[in-house]
């Protein structure tokens, strides 16, 4: 599987959440999906959105290196 960029990654939980709102129409996810917009500059509709969510790439990124990191530790010999 292909990696994708931070932005591309954020279309796809986009085009996930405009999904997911297509079938229930839900209030909260459609107002979620309004400050998801991107304007033509490449910056959201709310901008703290766009921080939201490199904070959760930057978290996900040390949980994985942690269990790197873990698991050399684990494979040292004795």
């Amino acid at each position: 599987m292909e990696k994708l960029t931070e932005k591309q990654a954020f279309a796809a939980m986009v085009l996930f959440l405009e999904s997911f709102y297509e079938r229930t129409q839900s209030d909260e996810i459609g107002g979620l999906l309004s400050d998801l917009l991107m304007s033509e500059d490449g910056t959201t509709a709310d901008p703290a959105a766009w921080d939201d969510w490199m904070e959760c790439v930057r978290k996900i990124l040390v949980v994985q290196q942690n269990k790197l990191s873990s698991s050399l530790l684990d494979n040292l010999p004795s």
